[in-house]
């Protein structure tokens, strides 16, 4: 059955409760992709669905030409969708989710996009534009940017309050990213704008948290098939999910804390847990898995072996550089963690975690061996999964088959990995990426020690010596 606001009543699974047409759109979110609708968008349905979040609609907002598609099933579905929770016992949960209630494609109408966002009913302009989406510099004639800081300052013009901006995205200190982002951009194109900006816009840090594969074709065969709906984009996810939100808001918000988002005054010691362990812990998997031949997470992480070095890192590097983190038992989230990506109904993949890798490790690992080259406490780990990413950046797996380098630096990385068979150190001396990490003999050592392990005795063998299992440490 096709999905849309007719059908709601005939589905067989659970669909929104209320009044889809009555809603009144109080945030508008670029980048609606996969995440934003198994996280943001799902919260909002839930508090929607238990009467709480009158004038808390989402209007979706795509910028990229990749983002017409998702404007042209928007239109056909009227917003919804359906989100496939995969349980680790095999069982399925399936729901229609109705809090996306309109989307805009802005390259056809950027002033209509921007009257919205001026709009005193918007109320929260939220972002899932990826790690490497906050840089300001040669940006399409249309972007976010632009529109948000033109209704900014029509805004102000008009005596309109400020909305807060709210980044989604798993960046370290996102909302002070995002602030300095917009704040850079509106100094250029709108002098004056950014100190209004720093006395009336607030742009909360965040910590988000559920692992969210691309939608495949069998996903959308499986919501029809096992489950009756027609659904052109359906999303899957993992059952867990976290929000961790700072409560500074321009111009009020939903009551989050009602559907189990925890509310705090810092969140920066969870932002760190998560970034450091969840997400390094991805890239600390994914390289050394593709080499060995592995395709999918959940057969990598159920390895005894790749789950002892997940483990190893997360406990000797990554815990002794986060500060503590109120409420969290952090050895069972480090346990639930390897549960989680090992979770064979996600079926996640290793090519999506190897994604954008230049705009992840320095987001997320360097950081880790930054605190430990200052602390002085062991780098080995770490330092392993950055030369089994210069090794994956060959682009040429261990039986000799190519591999799809997918990065917006490629052009510049596949070179200089290719050319660290002869300096062995060509990889990490890109100082964009790694700073002075090349100047600092511990942690080159401990790089180029399982780089040439890597091309001697490839991955399997390598994490062996990693963890000990050779005798060595």
């Amino acid at each position: 059955m096709n999905l849309d606001n007719h059908s709601l009543a005939q589905l067989a699974i659970p669909t929104p409760t209320y009044d889809r047409g009555a809603l009144e759109i109080g945030i508008v979110h670029f980048g609606v992709g996969g995440f934003h609708r198994a996280h943001q968008a799902m919260y909002l349905d839930q508090l929607l669905d238990r009467g709480l979040a009158d004038g808390w609609g989402i209007c979706g907002v795509g910028v990229l030409p990749g983002d017409r598609k998702m404007a042209d099933v928007m239109a056909a579905q009227e917003g919804l969708y359906t989100l496939l929770l995969e349980n680790p016992d095999g069982t399925r949960d399936a729901r229609v989710v109705g809090s996306i209630v309109d989307y805009r494609y802005a390259p056809d109408d950027p002033e209509g996009v921007i009257e919205l966002l001026a709009a005193p009913s918007t109320r929260i302009i939220s972002l899932t534009i990826t790690e490497g989406g906050y840089h300001v510099d040669n940006l399409p004639e249309v972007n976010v940017f632009g529109l948000v800081t033109e209704a900014l300052a029509r805004r102000r013009d008009r005596g309109v309050r400020s909305p807060t901006i709210m980044s989604c995205d798993n960046i370290e200190g996102n909302g002070h990213v995002a602030q300095e982002a917009f704040v850079a951009y509106a100094d250029s194109a709108h002098p004056g704008l950014s100190q209004w900006m720093r006395d009336h816009t607030r742009f909360p840090n965040a910590m988000v948290d559920r692992i969210t594969p691309v939608t495949t074709p069998d996903v959308i065969e499986t919501i029809s098939g096992e489950f009756g709906v027609d659904d052109r984009w359906p999303v899957i996810a993992e059952p867990f999910t976290a929000w961790v939100l700072e409560d500074k808001f321009s111009d009020g918000r939903p009551t989050l804390e009602e559907v189990g988002v925890l509310l705090v005054d810092d969140v920066t010691p969870y932002e760190l847990m998560k970034l450091r362990l969840l997400n390094a812990g991805h890239q600390a998997l994914c390289y050394f898995a593709y080499l060995a031949g592995y395709r999918l997470v959940h057969d990598a992480a159920g390895d005894e072996l790749f789950a002892e070095f997940l483990l190893q890192y997360m406990d000797s590097e990554a815990t002794p550089t986060l500060k503590p983190v109120p409420g969290i038992d952090l050895p069972d989230y480090k346990r639930t963690l390897i549960e989680r990506f090992a979770n064979p109904g996600v079926r996640d993949t290793i090519a999506r975690l190897c994604y954008g890798s230049s705009d992840r490790i320095p987001q997320w690992l360097v950081p880790v061996i930054r605190a430990n080259l200052d602390s002085g406490a062991p780098v080995r780990l770490s330092a392993a999964v950055v030369a089994s990413w210069a090794r994956y950046a060959e682009g040429v797996d261990e039986q000799g088959e190519p591999i799809d380098v997918q990065d917006n630096r490629a052009d510049a990385l596949v070179p200089l990995a290719k050319a660290q068979r002869e300096n062995p150190t060509s990889f990490i001396e890109n100082t964009d990426l790694f700073g002075d990490l090349a100047e600092h003999p511990r942690f080159v050592a401990a790089y180029t020690e399982t780089l040439d392990s890597l091309y001697r005795n490839g991955a399997r063998a390598t994490l062996e010596m990693l963890v000990g299992r050779d005798g060595q440490r």
